[in-house]
């Protein structure tokens, strides 16, 4: 498939890809559109950013019947901010037919849904919490469902909706098509495709992972207290048009962004004490311009397609890899190019080695002499040798220099059983034995 033109969708549908701006297609979409446009399952393991919303959007518009007014194809999302972004997506795609697209979630009016619903809908994207409720109350017939997809399975399986998700499906006919879209697969993910899924066709066009030319990452070594001057230092000299920064906590966020508001930083946040009313107010600022930067915990890593993030800017170290690859690929997304840049306090820096042991990932110690900052790093040491500081390195507590190695003193060249004993286990140094047992 070279381009749209070329798959057998009704004009209106063709229509809406042309005033979408849409060209030749993404890899994810060429190799999953046409298995799903002739009723096969398909399973798809795919980067975020990478055109996944109009690969399995494109087949359900087709899918639909616009005739008849039930629900016949439903898309499961792990948030509200994803759900409203799919929708959003699928109308513009559809907005030459006739489809009528509901969004249900927490934290609308149910009101407001429920009369969406009893007017009649074609298709409904939906967060898991609220479709359970819906189906309880009686609310939302899915018996004449054809299309099902679930869009970031991981995300739904790491936030607990799993059993929801099952619920959900259960709900539905047993003759229907079904994709999966997912940027890992973790088995729990597999038993779930091979429960509901018929010999469906597997897609891996990248995995959730960094190998992303376009991305440049850095970091910087910095004290705690410094961190705040760094990051005004990085966006004076960076100048992005739009900048999203992490914080692992609600606190953090809301902390930060009232210090970016003193200093008349066009910020605005995103974490999980706001309404909804606020979180879509935030996402509004932020995606029109009116907002350079957006601070945010995790709920903003994943799946959220903000177009033309310039940088990325970890404020917090996050606990591991895969949260890592999340927030930076917000930027440099769908071939795009961006900068990351993550600011590591000491007490970070054990979670930050084991990030770039376990990722491989190129990420460039920024060098205030090299890229013209006025701040200082705080111990080059960590920069020389991250390995020293990292718990599970070479060199680190568990590492074959580290506090317990091979050649440490307390390590495996001298250690004590029970009693007291010394016990040489090959290290360079031979030690004295000793203890109440030392003369057996």
């Amino acid at each position: 498939m070279k381009n749209f033109q070329d798959l057998p969708l009704n004009p209106e549908i063709l229509k809406g890809i042309n005033k979408a701006g849409f060209s030749a297609p993404f890899p994810i979409q060429e190799r999953a559109i046409t298995p799903l446009l002739s009723g096969s399952d398909v399973i798809g393991q795919a980067k975020t950013g990478t055109g996944k919303t109009a690969a399995f959007g494109l087949p359900l518009l087709q899918t639909i019947d616009n005739q008849k007014r039930t629900v016949q194809a439903l898309v499961l999302s792990p948030t509200r901010e994803l759900a409203r972004q799919l929708t959003d997506e699928i109308r513009k795609l559809g907005r030459f037919t006739r489809t009528k697209i509901v969004t249900i979630y927490g934290g609308q009016s149910i009101n407001i849904q429920l009369e969406a619903l009893h007017h009649g809908v074609h298709a409904v994207v939906g967060t898991p919490g609220r479709l359970v409720d819906h189906l309880k109350r009686g609310t939302l017939d899915l018996h004449s469902v054809k299309f099902v997809v679930l869009d970031e399975a991981d995300v739904m399986l790491d936030m607990g909706f799993i059993d929801d998700v099952e619920f959900i499906l259960d709900s539905t006919p047993d003759a229907k098509q079904m994709s999966l879209f997912s940027a890992t697969m973790p088995h729990r993910i597999i038993e779930l495709s091979n429960k509901y899924m018929h010999d469906p066709e597997r897609i891996l066009v990248d995995s959730d992972e960094l190998s992303v030319d376009t991305l440049d990452q850095y970091y910087a070594v910095v004290g705690d207290k410094e961190k705040l001057s760094v990051l005004t230092t990085l966006l004076t000299k960076e100048k992005p048009q739009s900048c999203m920064i992490f914080c692992r906590t609600r606190y953090g966020v809301r902390k930060l962004t009232r210090e970016l508001e003193r200093q008349y930083q066009n910020a605005t946040s995103l974490h999980g004490d706001l309404s909804q009313h606020q979180r879509d107010h935030s996402m509004d600022l932020f995606k029109s311009g009116r907002a350079d930067i957006l601070v945010a915990t995790d709920v903003a890593s994943r799946g959220i397609d903000i177009p033309n993030v310039a940088c990325i800017i970890n404020y917090e170290v996050p606990d591991d890899s895969l949260t890592y690859f999340h927030r930076v690929g917000r930027t440099a997304r769908a071939g795009g190019s961006g900068k990351s840049f993550t600011l590591v306090s000491r007490s970070e820096f054990s979670n930050f080695a084991r990030i770039r042991e376990l990722t491989h990932a190129n990420i460039k110690p920024l060098r205030p002499e090299d890229e013209g900052f006025s701040f200082s790093v705080s111990d080059d040491r960590y920069t020389r040798n991250p390995g020293r500081y990292n718990r599970y390195g070479s060199s680190g507590r568990y590492g074959s220099s580290g506090r317990y190695g091979s050649s440490n003193r307390r390590g495996s060249s001298r250690t004590r059983d029970k009693y007291g004993n010394s016990q040489s286990w090959g290290g360079k140094n031979k030690s004295r034995s000793s203890g109440r047992n030392n003369n057996r």
